[in-house]
């Protein structure tokens, strides 16, 4: 399963790509306006820190707007992935970006079908909120099982790409269905890395070797 950061923030991004566990980024506009940065600066450096896809989304909510923005957004490197809202229009330009080679990642999916009708546009990327459902009192995970098994049946090819993770359960669970890809906050990320038994066996360990006075040198 690949790892994609949620986040604007570049330093978040250049320390995880780092550890060599970062496959890409997934920005959106409430991202980029908590950065208070340029949109169009933010991206390009963003793309330059990763090999992977960089998800950057446009806001026109029209099909010809859609597209002159994608237009401009393409350009700025070529791992961008162009973030599309599942709507018609927005399908309609998925379908249009995809036929010419543009990555394409749909967002705002929060219903199997909608992702049955992404995958037949021929998205890159198909991007479920699981953590917004369970606000609503639903469980997010059973749209990711859902979705898993119609493309399964269709061989489609779209990735699903889970969004909206809060925290390290929703990834173990995502890996256990076969999500492709996950996209969390850094805070997730880093603490998978984390657990109260590691920190105290790495205390123990610590402690005994002050005991022998050595150093390693």
């Amino acid at each position: 399963m690949k790892f994609f950061v949620d986040t604007a923030d570049t330093k978040e991004i250049a320390d995880l790509a780092d550890t060599g566990l970062l496959d890409g980024v997934t920005t959106n506009p409430s991202l980029i306006a908590k950065s208070g940065r340029n949109f169009l600066e933010v991206v390009k450096e963003i793309c330059a820190l990763t090999d992977g896809p960089v998800s950057a989304e446009v806001v026109a909510p029209d099909f010809d707007g859609m597209l002159r923005e994608a237009e401009i957004v393409r350009k700025l490197a070529p791992n961008v992935c162009v973030k599309l809202p599942l709507t018609m229009d927005g399908l309609k330009a998925c379908k249009r970006l995809t036929n010419e080679g543009t990555m394409v990642n749909v967002t705002l999916c929060f219903s199997a079908n909608q992702a049955l009708l992404a995958a037949k546009a021929g998205a890159t990327f198909i991007s479920p909120f699981v953590g917004r459902h369970d606000d609503t009192g639903q469980d997010g995970m059973d749209l990711i099982e859902d979705i898993r098994l119609i493309y399964d049946n269709y061989d489609f090819t779209t990735q699903i790409l889970v969004a909206s993770i809060r925290h390290p359960i929703h990834i173990l669970q995502s890996a256990r269905i076969g999500a492709d890809v996950i996209t969390a906050p850094p805070a997730v990320l880093k603490g998978l890395a984390k657990h109260p038994l590691t920190d105290k066996g790495l205390e123990l360990f610590l402690a005994d070797w002050a005991k022998t006075g050595q150093t390693i040198a």
